[in-house]
């Protein structure tokens, strides 16, 4: 099922591009949305499926979202909307899948018009997969446009790749992502949008889930347990404990953006470019107190453990290693 989306304020450019496929009738063959997380690369997918589908499109291109063709889509049962994802998280796409999808393509769409395939996450395609589905761009299918959805199209071949319209998503203009965060979650102050949007990478949709999920104190307490830590007020193995249970990847980014603005600090009396304006002073001083050549170690080890997730590696082990590193960086202290 494909739900209404509405065009965000940072994609107008990429939407006209995609209108102008449609209004000259040179619409792609296969169409790979690709970017960062949070981004909005779905929103936009869906966007374009909605106007390909409906019968009669408004005045801006998009789907009128009230026409028989919309209404099932909207319900999950547009008959020449086919949907391919993994059957379950964390799966890949399975040549199975690709090979009904296939024998579906072989049949011709029922309404006149645009048939859409929507293969979302691409890089869920595994090797089989692939070649499989190699033959869906190689024999394209009557009417059939295919639309692709990837955060890490380099795990991608080229071979696929080659036969693809690839629309990367930029990333939003400063003011225009603060703005629309902060109409979307009013309660926010401008020096909050600003720190949720530096730890989004600037993507607005991954800043405003941060926001739901109050992201801003589980921060804000980790980084007091960082503090206690290079005190030696409290014990790192007692810490890592509880910090196995959060979300690894967001708090090894934390981790990593401390210590790199720390670096930063060790070179420069004021660096133009911090992941955290917000803790300036803390991370300066904890800076000053440490020799360079043992902040350089710890932020290759926390390179390191960020290649490490999704292994078999045991989260608590993981975050031993760089708090004990991290306690004996400040033994002098």
């Amino acid at each position: 099922m494909i739900t209404p989306s509405t065009l965000l304020p940072w994609q107008q450019a990429d939407w006209q591009r995609l209108r102008a496929y449609i209004d000259q009738q040179r619409v792609p063959q296969a169409v790979l949305f690709t970017g960062n997380k949070g981004l909005g690369k779905q929103q936009l997918a869906h966007l374009l499926i909605q106007a390909l589908l409906c019968d009669s499109p408004k005045a801006d291109g998009l789907a009128c979202g009230q026409c028989s063709r919309c209404l099932l889509l909207k319900a999950g049962s547009h008959p020449d909307f086919l949907n391919i994802s993994p059957e379950a998280e964390s799966k890949a796409i399975s040549v199975n899948q690709i090979r009904g999808l296939i024998d579906k393509l072989s049949l011709k769409p029922q309404f006149e018009g645009y048939r859409v395939v929507l293969i979302n996450p691409a890089d869920a395609l595994n090797n089989n997969s692939v070649n499989a589905f190699l033959k869906c761009l190689e024999e394209p299918a009557e009417r059939s446009v295919i639309v692709l959805v990837s955060e890490r199209p380099r795990t991608l071949p080229a071979t696929l790749l080659s036969r693809c319209q690839q629309l990367p998503l930029a990333t939003p203009n400063r003011q225009v992502a603060s703005t629309w965060l902060q109409q979307q979650q009013p309660q926010l102050t401008t020096a909050d949008s600003q720190v949720l949007l530096n730890l989004a990478q600037n993507a607005p949709l991954l800043a405003l889930e941060f926001a739901h999920e109050g992201i801003l104190d589980l921060r804000a307490t980790c980084f007091a347990e960082w503090e206690a830590i290079a005190m030696h007020k409290k014990h790192p193995v007692l810490v890592a404990e509880n910090w196995q249970k959060l979300p690894e990847q967001t708090v090894l980014f934390w981790l990593t953006s401390w210590v790199s603005d720390m670096i930063q600090w060790c070179y420069l009396d004021k660096p133009p470019r911090l992941y955290n304006q917000d803790l300036n002073k803390p991370l300066h001083d904890m800076a000053k107190r440490i020799e360079l050549k043992g902040i350089y170690r710890l932020y290759d080890l926390l390179l390191a453990s960020r290649q490490r997730i999704g292994t078999t590696i045991n989260k608590q082990c993981l975050f031993e290693e760089i708090l004990i590193n991290w306690f004996q960086l400040n033994q002098s202290h």
